[in-house]
C-alpha cells in the first residue's frame, strides 16, 4: 500500500510506499508552530519524489540538521529530511498534504520541541 502528497500548487508531488499513518507528531518549534505541521516519519527508502525537484527550496535553522524542503512556487513544506538520532536517514511528512488522509482520525502526540 502507498499515498501521495503534494504542495498545496502540485508543483511538489510525492509517494510514500507505507500505510497512511494513524498517529501523527505536533511540534511547538518555531518553525512547526508557525507552520501547523502534522508529522510522520518514514525511511527514506519508502520516500519517492515524483516531481518537482527543481520547485524544492531548502530551509536550515538551528543546528541544521533538518532540510526543510519548500515549494518554491506556492510556499508549502510538504516534508522534510534529516537523520535520526542514530544516524538513519528519514523523511518527516507533512501529513497536512496528503489529501486522502483523515486529519480528524489521527491520534495527535504533542512534542514540545520549544523547550529543547
Amino acid at each position: 500500500m502507498s499515498f501521495q502528497g503534494s504542495c498545496h500548487c502540485g508543483a511538489v508531488t510525492f509517494t510514500v510506499d507505507a500505510e497512511l499513518p494513524e498517529k501523527a507528531l505536533s511540534c511547538n518549534c518555531s518553525i512547526c508552530r508557525r507552520k501547523g505541521s502534522l508529522l510522520a516519519f518514514f525511511p527514506v527508502d519508502v520516500f519517492t519524489l515524483n516531481s518537482g525537484q527543481d520547485r524544492l527550496t531548502t530551509y536550515l535553522f538551528n543546528s541544521r540538521q533538518i532540510h526543510h524542503q519548500f515549494c518554491q512556487v506556492c510556499g508549502s513544506e510538504a516534508f522534510a529530511h534529516a537523520k535520526t538520532p542514530d544516524g538513519n536517514e528519514m523523511y518527516a511528512i507533512n501529513l497536512r498534504c496528503v489529501p486522502d488522509l483523515d486529519l480528524d482520525k489521527l491520534q495527535i502526540r504533542y512534542h514540545d520541541g520549544a523547550s529543547l
